[in-house]
Parts: structure tokens; C-alpha cells; sequence
């Protein structure tokens, strides 16, 4: 009843930009906190950058400056700019959100954590 949608990634040199995009969709009475998760190969899953329905923001210490986040609470969307990126941003990035659902038969009244398929980012020379 709730998809996340990834689009963007792709492979750019070192120095390069790459914008990812996620939109939400389905039964949604509203989202929390929107974020970008990313899990580079061997590695675990890591949490990259948060915002909260009010834009308040949080980035993982090895992104600041260098990634920004956004949202658009009115077409439940989250954006992740990446500028200056490096070799060790290399990893596929995951949309989550913490989403308010339209209760149903099959789904209880309550806030739900959703997971988007993960798009891969590669930065390299």
C-alpha cells in the first residue's frame, strides 16, 4: 500500500555531483523523519541524512558540506544532492521514511518504517 521509489545514482568521477530522488506513494496520512541510508560492500548499512517533517536536518560527519538534503512535505518526497563525492561514497542508497498509514482491514492505525529498492552510486576514476 506504501512504496518508496528511488531515482537517480549512476557512476561519476571523483569531484562530481549526483542528485538521488524518492517519492512516496499509497495510503499515506503522513511522514516523519525522511532519510538516506547507504551500504557500501562489506560494510553495514549506515545512516547518511535525516529530515524531519519540520526541515530539521542531520548528516553523518564524513558528508557534511558536501551532501544536502530536502524534502517536499506536499508531494512526500526527499532529495539527497551530492557534490564533491569521493570514492569512499561508493555504496547503494537507500530512501526510508517513517510514514503514517491509512488504517485498513489488513492494516492497523499506527506509524510504519518503509525501505525503498536501493540505487547504486559508484565514484570513481
Amino acid at each position: 500500500q506504501v512504496q518508496l521509489v528511488e531515482s537517480g545514482g549512476g557512476s561519476v568521477q571523483p569531484g562530481g555531483s549526483l542528485r538521488l530522488s524518492c517519492a512516496a506513494s499509497g495510503s499515506i496520512l503522513s511522514i516523519n523523519t525522511m532519510d538516506w541510508y547507504r551500504q557500501a560492500p562489506g560494510k553495514q548499512r549506515e545512516l547518511v541524512a535525516s529530515i524531519t517533517s519540520g526541515g530539521s536536518t542531520y548528516y553523518t560527519d564524513s558528508v557534511k558540506g558536501r551532501f544536502t538534503i530536502s524534502r517536499d512535505n506536499a508531494k512526500n518526497t526527499v532529495t539527497l544532492q551530492m557534490s564533491s563525492l569521493e570514492p569512499e561514497d561508493t555504496a547503494v542508497y537507500y530512501c526510508h521514511a517513517e510514514i503514517r498509514v491509512v488504517p485498513s482491514t489488513h492494516v492497523p492505525r499506527g506509524t510504519y518504517r518503509y525501505w525503498g529498492q536501493g540505487t547504486q552510486v559508484t565514484v570513481s576514476s
